[in-house]
């Protein structure tokens, strides 16, 4: 097991760029999902590219976003110390620089997103920029994520209302100028809830932006953001253009949830009183014969079968993006 090493990350990704596959980047804000993402990845022998955003972070820390960070940084190394695959942990859609310089003081990520996207090219560089040098400066092993673009949608605390595609030729000059190990591009996704069939993809100018930075003398693994509502065919015509890291959030959002739902409400007569007795919790119902199911009331039943679902979605992802049976440590 391997955790918060950014050079075995870029190790990771070098074999994404030659292979043509891509590492499924997996948002988590607490444990089931984490759980669930790890047993699918070592299911199918995938390494596993974690996410927090700072919103998440937030989440997890009671308000605390770095109390948030080092709780789950704990969490997730202990863990992974139980899986045979490689685990690693990015911070996703970071905006303010002084909580990276706590993440980076910390040392806990793998990698770190600096999302200066909503900003000027120039501010967006000199952002993404101050964000390589700080590491440089720690002699951190943190790898280095900017995005030049912008992505419709709502992501954490960002939003944006219409997509700015990613120009080629502004790929090349961004990398040079702030020396980022990846780069997000805006080829069509969409943030939050997507459907495929209503995205204007451009999977050619992923290739352009590919091949204009391989001119340069910069190969650059890129980013795609936003790919819930993607589709397995659209999806695998952007890895083999140069996308290699492939970012998920809603999609487990959604399996986490209706999870829960199909559970409780298959079994909604054993945790909800039937029609005509008094939904009595403070007494716990001691004045009628009815009585609540621990068997589907107690939060572990229903976490399990969360975590067993996120495994299989996860699975199926890895799979399509083709890092299933690629991973390093297994």
């Amino acid at each position: 097991m391997v955790f918060h090493d950014g050079t075995e990350l870029a190790s990771v990704y070098d074999d994404a760029l030659e292979e043509g596959f891509g590492l499924v980047a997996s948002n988590i804000a607490e444990p089931n999902t984490m759980i669930g993402l790890m047993e699918g990845a070592e299911q199918v022998e995938s390494d596993l590219l974690l996410q927090m955003s700072n919103g998440a972070c937030t989440f997890a820390g009671n308000g605390d976003p770095i109390a948030g960070l080092q709780a789950m940084g704990s969490y997730i190394e202990t863990i992974a110390a139980q899986y045979d695959i490689g685990v690693f942990l990015n911070m996703d859609h970071q905006t303010d620089l002084d909580t990276i310089q706590r993440q980076v003081d910390l040392g806990v990520p793998s990698s770190i997103m600096i999302d200066a996207s909503h900003e000027p090219f120039e501010e967006n560089i000199e952002r993404s920029r101050a964000v390589v040098e700080m590491i440089d400066e720690a002699d951190a092993d943190i790898l280095v994520e900017a995005e030049l673009g912008k992505i419709k949608g709502v992501e954490d605390e960002i939003v944006a209302e219409e997509a700015f595609y990613t120009d080629p030729e502004q790929a090349v000059e961004f990398v040079d100028r702030t020396g980022c190990d990846l780069l997000a591009i805006s080829v069509g996704t969409q943030h939050g809830v997507a459907k495929g069939k209503d995205l204007e993809l451009r999977p050619d100018l992923a290739g352009d932006i590919r091949t204009a930075l391989r001119d340069h003398g910069l190969d650059t693994p890129l980013v795609l953001h936003g790919s819930s509502g993607v589709q397995p065919g659209q999806l695998q015509e952007m890895l083999q253009r140069g996308v290699c890291k492939v970012n998920k959030d809603t999609r487990y959002q959604y399996e986490y949830t209706r999870t829960a739902f199909d559970l409780y409400r298959s079994h909604t007569d054993e945790i909800v009183p039937p029609e005509g007795i008094a939904d009595s919790r403070d007494t716990f119902f001691n004045d009628v014969e009815w009585s609540p199911n621990k068997d589907y009331f107690d939060p572990r039943v229903a976490g399990r079968q969360i975590r067993d679902r996120i495994a299989e979605v996860y699975a199926d992802l890895a799979t399509v993006a083709g890092s299933a049976g690629r991973s390093q440590f297994a």
